[in-house]
């Protein structure tokens, strides 16, 4: 009997895709004094395609677009910050995230979260997403010393839940860091669909949130 569902956050419950560029457009139009020599569209692709969808943290970021576009008047340190003041402004939920929240709070579930990532940036794009309450367990890496696809991360969650792999479903995007991370701590694998991989070895593949209640009525 499933008890708990653990969720990553970055390409699963946040689209991060959109959160992104929403906020580098944004930050362009907020700085324009500074990048105005740069085209919207090529400031915006270039932060796009050095970020990696977030494996890239954005000092490396920041500093190397500083270099390359000859930036002035603004340090790598300042953008860096704005990220950080700013890009929770920015979060965007996949569709029906709430909905599903509340579908899996209504039938007694408990829910974890394990994501990668810096702590107080993570909770507040968490709290801004308006999902922090609907938690049971939140473990970000930088606050647990550990990361995925470590299994002491999914094993720490599943603790504090009081709860066993057979008692839990894991629902996440990346293929390794999350499917078979959870799959190697003996945790039955959700994959949210991502277009940049094919053939993911998941237990459940879904592309809507809304599935997830579905599956867990006939697991």
């Amino acid at each position: 009997m499933i008890k708990a569902v653990l969720f990553d956050l970055d390409g699963t419950l946040l689209n991060r895709d959109a959160s992104v560029k929403k906020f580098i457009d944004n930050q362009y139009d907020r700085l324009n004094k500074w990048v105005a020599h740069l085209k919207k569209d090529e400031y915006s692709s270039r932060f796009i395609e050095l970020d990696c969808r977030g494996y890239v943290w954005k000092d490396k970021v920041y500093r190397e677009m500083v270099r390359e576009y000859d930036i002035q008047g603004l340090t790598w340190e300042m953008l860096l910050q704005d990220y950080l003041n700013h890009f929770k402004s920015s979060c965007i939920g996949f569709p029906n995230l709430i909905e599903m929240l509340n579908e899996l709070k209504s039938n007694s579930l408990l829910l974890g979260m394990i994501t990668n990532g810096k702590g107080q940036f993570q909770m507040d794009n968490i709290q801004a997403l308006e999902i922090k309450d609907y938690f049971d367990s939140i473990l970000i890496s930088e606050w647990e010393g550990i990361k995925k696809p470590d299994a002491e991360i999914f094993e720490r969650a599943m603790r504090k839940l009081n709860v066993s792999a057979e008692e839990c479903l894991f629902v996440g995007d990346h293929p390794e860091n999350d499917v078979k991370a959870a799959q190697n701590a003996g945790i039955n694998a959700i994959w949210k669909e991502d277009k940049q991989w094919t053939n993911v070895q998941a237990d459940y593949i879904i592309n809507d949130l809304m599935e997830v209640p579905f599956i867990i009525k006939n697991v």
